[in-house]
């Protein structure tokens, strides 16, 4: 059957000589995987693979059977070219991380039209917002814990979770203090940060999420992170 809806695509891999086969988390089916052909090949429009570039927004009509697990899409347009992502060292870097993330976290193939919304309003934000976004992936990691089911209140919360692996010392420090405002902020009223403590704040959420979800693992774009930040 033919399905319109929205989707952010992930990532791509090769296939074959010419194709691709793209992950895509859809409005309307939850996370599909999607073969497009030719779109390598030398006749191929030049600006028909930059469709499908991590966190890019799409307006999609796709063909979908639940017997298979490639899909394919019949039309791709893109419905907001990034601005400022591609264009930002330290927005790019989070934009990497931010792909890595979703693409450990999202695995259901079925529609949950909170969570779509969550992440594409805060993809668009991302790109559009003139101020400054350097805590940005911190605040994210914290909303998106609060659609899969962990989201922690307080620092001390955390440090509960995960059997004492920080200290009093560390719940009563300025830093921890700082972890209590970013459980509670949004992404305009984030705390001013040093490198150091986004930093560390960024690496005890990390260890948050493992925590919780046994298949997280190391997230491999955090090196970038932290020198694009240093």
């Amino acid at each position: 059957m033919l399905v319109k809806t929205r989707g952010v695509v992930l990532r791509f891999i090769k296939y074959r000589e010419t194709s691709i086969i793209v992950n895509i988390y859809t409005e309307s089916l939850g996370l599909q995987s999607y073969i497009i052909n030719g779109v390598r090949s030398i006749r191929a429009k030049r600006n028909k693979i930059a469709l499908y570039q991590p966190l890019t927004l799409l307006d999609l009509v796709v063909y979908h059977r639940e017997d298979k697990q490639l899909q394919r899409l019949s039309e791709a347009k893109c419905q907001h070219p990034f601005y400022t992502i591609p264009l930002n060292p330290k927005k790019s870097a989070i934009a990497l991380f931010l792909v890595e993330v979703l693409s450990k976290t999202l695995k259901e193939q079925t529609e949950d039209k909170q969570l779509f919304d969550f992440i594409w309003d805060s993809i668009l934000r991302f790109d559009t917002e003139k101020l400054s976004t350097e805590n940005f992936h911190l605040v994210f990691l914290v909303q998106l814990s609060r659609f899969l089911g962990f989201n922690p209140k307080s620092a001390k919360e955390i440090n509960d979770e995960l059997n004492n692996e920080l200290s009093t010392v560390w719940l009563n420090s300025p830093e921890g203090k700082l972890m209590d405002q970013i459980l509670t902020c949004d992404y305009s009223s984030s705390p001013i940060l040093t490198n150091g403590q986004r930093a560390n704040l960024l690496k005890v959420l990390l260890s948050f999420y493992r925590w919780h979800m046994e298949q997280f693992g190391t997230v491999k774009s955090l090196k970038v992170l932290n020198q694009v930040f240093m």
